[in-house]
């Protein structure tokens, strides 16, 4: 944990889940971490992951995913994966973002990465200044949390690493988009493709150069990847 207080901006506690004469400590508490990957691109899901670390198997070098370089990342995640108590990686699709809002198609991937945890999830820690709305378990909204709690920077990493290795899947299916590069972020060459070939179908139309790109022509797959392929391990 650093150094410097957990700024919590919201908190949440089941009915009951802190009543009696005996309060909870919640340094004893088991603690999923959870964060986001790909709110802000214009193409593909949000990623979300959960972890609960093992406190008797450290893994070093953890922080903010954004703070490491791709090969960093890549180094962390099988150690996440394998030394962690606990964890889950959940996929928002495009179609679910677009019918929700992306605020809250995150929320509630961040709900079913909670939930898939189940039992090993005693306190969740989630980076942000909002909560998902029925957790199972009581639950701290935390800003700047990828940069204090080490769960958090676990989760944070999963998410990023796994929704990196997707948009480089669907690179083989729509490669005028180049989204082995930017990852579906709105950047000069990506907004530069929208123009020319207009919206695939992993391209969230809630996004206004999504909108602004859809009455053109939309080019059909280099070679189609099945649902199957999409691995993330």
């Amino acid at each position: 944990m650093s150094r410097r207080a957990l700024r919590v901006a919201r908190s949440f506690m089941p009915e009951g889940a802190d009543g009696g004469l005996f309060p909870i400590d919640r340094r004893q508490l088991r603690v999923a971490g959870v964060d986001e990957a790909g709110r802000g691109p214009l193409a593909g899901p949000v990623a979300v992951a959960a972890v609960v670390l093992d406190p008797r198997r450290r893994i070093r070098g953890l922080d903010d995913s954004k703070k490491l370089s791709h090969a960093q990342r890549e180094d962390l995640y099988p150690r996440i994966v394998e030394r962690a108590l606990a964890w889950h990686v959940e996929l928002v699709p495009v179609e679910e973002i677009d019918r929700l809002n992306i605020l809250q198609a995150t929320l509630e991937g961040m709900r079913r990465c909670v939930l898939a945890l189940g039992e090993h999830a005693q306190l969740a820690r989630i980076d942000g200044n909002m909560l998902p709305r029925s957790l199972p378990c009581m639950a701290e909204a935390i800003v700047g949390g990828d940069a204090l709690e080490p769960a958090i920077m676990a989760a944070s990493i999963l998410a990023k690493v796994s929704r990196d290795r997707l948009m480089c899947q669907l690179h083989e299916e729509f490669p005028v988009y180049g989204f082995h590069e930017h990852k579906g972020y709105a950047t000069p060459a990506h907004l530069a493709a929208l123009a020319s070939h207009g919206p695939c179908v992993h391209h969230r139309r809630s996004f206004a150069p999504v909108r602004q790109a859809a009455g053109e022509q939309v080019p059909a797959p280099a070679e189609a990847v099945q649902p199957g392929d999409l691995a993330l391990a």
